[in-house]
């Protein structure tokens, strides 16, 4: 009867483990069922953000796009035609053309401002104002000194002759109305003795007779006499007659080239 009683208790205890067993089991299998039925926070953040990273991508292309078709409008709204790339090779061309064009303008006519009101390049000829000048010599000449104050007692003046289209290069020794002489090489103006300290005295002791003898003569209103520094070889006034005011076209010459003779000769 015991032995019967003890059997029927253990029986009794391993049907309940065996239940308790099952139960578990149960329990983790609909663990395990749920996770695979719900899915990871993690997977499904990934998931929403690559979702919302493609839906911006789309919407930025969408926009991207409606702004290729409204520049490719025209302002009536009809579709603009595309620029081929030798279309725009041409317009390239074309435009540097024209800056070139418009360039070459400007310069061409700051340097006709310079030439016709402020410096007129020369370049000195023959001997006629050695030791001053020698030719070969390259400078300009002073227009607005002349425009603003006219020509002064010696200053070097460049001349145009119009009958010769030829330009000369001279000092001024005689001014309008003044009576003009030369007297054993001396300068008298209106009968006055007038120093011409300019000169190179080595290279006037080299001739016998440096200057010859001037009649008087008197100048115009508008007259001016003029000579060359190198009196035995020069053809001037003494030659020519007296310059007027409508032949002088600047005075004074500085020299820039060469530059062994750079400088100031009369301004």
């Amino acid at each position: 009867m015991t032995e019967n009683k003890t059997e029927n208790t253990m029986n009794r205890k391993a049907g309940e483990d065996t239940e308790d067993l099952a139960f578990l089991q149960t329990a983790v299998l609909e663990k395990l069922t749920e996770s695979e039925k719900k899915p990871d926070d993690s997977f499904l953040a990934e998931t929403t953000v690559l979702e919302r990273l493609t839906s911006q991508q789309a919407k930025n292309n969408e926009r991207l796009t409606e702004t290729q078709v409204f520049e490719r409008m025209t302002d009536d709204g009809q579709p603009k035609e595309e620029k081929k790339p030798q279309q725009e090779e041409k317009s390239t061309a074309a435009r540097e053309v024209v800056l070139f064009f418009r360039d070459l303008a400007i310069s061409l006519a700051a340097v006709l401002i310079v030439v016709n009101f402020i410096f007129r390049p020369i370049q000195v000829k023959g001997s006629s104002m050695y030791p001053t000048l020698s030719g070969g010599q390259f400078g300009v000449s002073n227009l607005i000194g002349y425009t603003t104050s006219g020509v002064k007692r010696f200053d070097i003046v460049i001349i145009y002759m119009d009958d010769k289209n030829e330009y000369l290069v001279k000092r001024c020794v005689g001014l309008p109305g003044e009576t003009i002489s030369y007297q054993e090489g001396i300068l008298y103006v209106n009968g006055e003795p007038v120093e011409e300290n300019f000169f190179d005295e080595s290279y006037v002791s080299s001739f016998d007779v440096f200057m010859e003898d001037l009649d008087e003569i008197t100048l115009g209103e508008n007259e001016y006499f003029c000579l060359g520094d190198n009196r035995p070889h020069s053809t001037d006034s003494r030659y020519y007659g007296p310059f007027t005011d409508e032949q002088i076209i600047s005075k004074g010459v500085f020299i820039f080239y060469p530059f062994s003779s750079f400088g100031v000769k009369s301004w």
